[in-house]
This record gives structure tokens, sequence and C-alpha cells, in this order.
């Protein structure tokens, strides 16, 4: 096995900023912040890294929540974390991230937010189930992935944030 990354929290000026943009305040972004765990792996079997959410959470179909995960990943260069909703959520409530799949560069994580990952998801329900989960309860899961580049490859770009910020024209 290749041991490639470590998942480490974003600090908590970083966090309160990402709680805030969510929720307009910062009230039990503290609490939360320290009760954070590390993304992990259920079983020695297991591909992904489980994600945990912050705080409770219930999605009627067809709403949408944006997650502070309050964690960060250093990844060594030519492998990429890819996320995707954990399984059995996506199979019983077809829950969905909203970009599909997540894609954290390793350069991400040397960002000005420190490479905090978001994890946007959607109760796409088209059976009216109501999705519940409680703090603590893991929703998403990152997997590592090697990746190559073509052979002519000359980027050259610094990033600095995450969406759309290595748009290239």
């Amino acid at each position: 096995m290749n041991r490639i990354a470590q998942f480490e929290k974003v600090s908590f000026a970083v966090f309160a900023d990402g709680w805030r943009d969510v929720f307009g305040n910062e009230n039990g972004a503290g609490a939360a912040y320290e009760r954070i765990p590390l993304p992990r792996r259920a079983t020695e079997g297991s591909a992904g890294y489980d994600f945990a959410l912050p705080f409770d959470l219930s999605l009627a179909p067809g709403q949408t929540a944006k997650i502070p995960t309050g964690i960060r990943a250093r990844i060594d260069e030519g492998w990429v974390l890819m996320i995707y909703p954990r399984s059995g959520l996506g199979f019983k409530y077809r829950l969905q991230l909203n970009n599909t799949v997540g894609v954290i560069d390793s350069d991400y994580y040397y960002s000005s937010n420190e490479g905090h990952i978001f994890i946007k998801i959607t109760n796409d329900s088209n059976e009216e189930k109501t999705l519940s989960l409680t703090e603590g309860e893991c929703f998403a899961q990152g997997v590592f992935t090697p990746f190559g580049i073509t052979v002519d490859d000359a980027a050259d770009g610094v990033r600095d944030g995450g969406f759309g910020s290595t748009d290239v024209r």
C-alpha cells in the first residue's frame, strides 16, 4: 500500500469562516470543531476514508447542504483525493454531491483557506425519503488515486483557492 497523504484539521479561524458562510454566525462552531474526527477507513480492505458531519443534518427530497468538514489533506504530488457520497446513502436516498465527484488536488493544501474541504450534497430522492443524520455520522468518502499527465504538459500556474481557481483559458 502506498502511504501518500495525511489528513489534518484546518485552523479554527478557517473552520469558523466556513461555518459563518453556512450558518451566518459562529454559534456552535467551537464545540463542533473540537469534535471533528479525521477521516479514516472502516476496514483494512476499504478504499474510502469516511468524512463525518460536524452537525446534525436533515434533508428533505430536493434539499441541499454545504458542509464545512474542517479537514484538509496533504497529498503527495501525482495523487488526487476523489470525494464521493457514502455508497449506502447514495443507494438509499440518491444522496449526491453537487459537483458529482469532488476533486482535491495536492496543491489545494497550500491555498490561503488551508485547503479546507467543503462537500455540498443534495438529497435527490425520488421516493420522498428524508435523509436524517446526526453529528459524527459519516456521509461522504474520499479515495486517493494516482494520475498521469500528457508528455507535452507545461502547466505552471499557482493555485490559491478552490472552486474555479485554476480555470485556464
